[in-house]
């Protein structure tokens, strides 16, 4: 966990001399990691990056060419049509919205 953080979310890197600043720029790579240790188990268990590490998660998932619109109610994420991995990123949406708690 720790090797992941320090070379994939770069965890190691002290932004100023306060202590108080660096333990926050280290809480959020602690949570960015959870985050995406998350997506990798329950959304994409039983795929080829079931195993994969948060860095390579990170560049072949989430560093995608996206437009992004937003309106009222919704926001609406246009992948690039040349995505090689759009059928598994839709697969990964479609397991984790499936976690999402009910409305109501």
């Amino acid at each position: 966990m720790l090797k992941q953080q320090v070379l994939d979310l770069k965890a190691d890197r002290m932004s100023t001399h306060h202590l108080a600043s660096n333990q926050f720029r280290m809480w959020e790579s602690t949570f960015a990691y959870l985050l995406l240790e998350r997506v990798r188990t329950q959304g994409l268990g039983g795929t080829e990056l079931e195993r994969a590490t948060v860095g390579s998660v990170r560049l072949k998932l989430l560093k995608v060419a996206a437009q992004v619109r937003v309106s009222v109610r919704r926001v609406y994420v246009q992948l690039n049509s040349s995505f090689a991995l759009q059928a598994l990123f839709r697969l990964c949406h479609r397991r984790l919205m499936g976690l999402a708690a009910p409305v109501g």
